[in-house]
């Protein structure tokens, strides 16, 4: 479906989780690394293929998610000829997106990249907000830097603890020994990936 211009209408989600880091996916068998995305089929909303395509990327429900806001218009990027079908060339220019930020509000076992028999990603990371757009694609790199200027004034905020609530004005309370023999004895978080996935440290790879 394409409209006069010959842009294919589609969906962009940036999912946030608690720390306000995005979900970073690495294409299937490439080095490329995007946020989730798909075509919006006839007769559907925005809102409603964004929810297809979250499930179908990476697993979630509606009610895995709550939506923080979206971009007001379409934002519109061209596909080079290289990556067009033969068939479709000289009709199909590239796609214009409406983007979603949203906010995951279950744990993140719920995250499946198999949750359909043709994924999309092969491993994933949470990625601070601001992307590394050299990982994109070049010819989404202009979008994805519009819809994330555009969407980091509704970051949800974040709690900052101030030390002048616990230690009072002249500066944080020092610890006893006992805390800090407590605190080594604790373990770092432990992080859980869904099923199907694997975690990349160096994206750039």
């Amino acid at each position: 479906m394409l409209d006069r211009e010959g842009f294919r209408p589609n969906v962009g989600i940036i999912l946030l989780n608690q720390k306000n880091q995005v979900f970073w996916g690495k294409r299937i068998r490439t080095h490329s690394w995007q946020f989730p995305q798909g075509g919006i089929d006839r007769g559907e909303s925005p809102e409603q293929a964004m929810f297809r395509e979250l499930h179908e990327e990476v697993g979630l429900q509606p009610e895995h998610v709550r939506i923080v806001a979206r971009t007001r218009d379409w934002l519109r990027y061209e596909v080079p000829d290289r990556f067009i079908r033969r068939d479709a060339r000289g009709f199909y220019k590239g796609q214009k997106q409406i983007w979603y930020l949203l906010q995951l509000v279950t744990h993140d076992h719920q995250l499946n990249l198999r949750a359909t028999d043709h994924p999309e990603f092969d491993a994933w990371r949470w990625n601070d907000y601001w992307v590394p757009l050299d990982a994109v694609v070049e010819f989404k790199r202009g979008v994805y830097e519009m819809a994330l200027t555009e969407l980091a004034r509704f970051l949800p905020r974040q709690e900052r603890h101030n030390r002048y609530l616990r230690g009072g004005p002249r500066g944080p309370r020092e610890q006893t020994g006992d805390e800090l023999d407590h605190q080594d004895m604790q373990q770092p978080p432990h992080m859980e990936l869904p099923p199907g996935a694997s975690f990349d440290p160096n994206p750039q790879g």
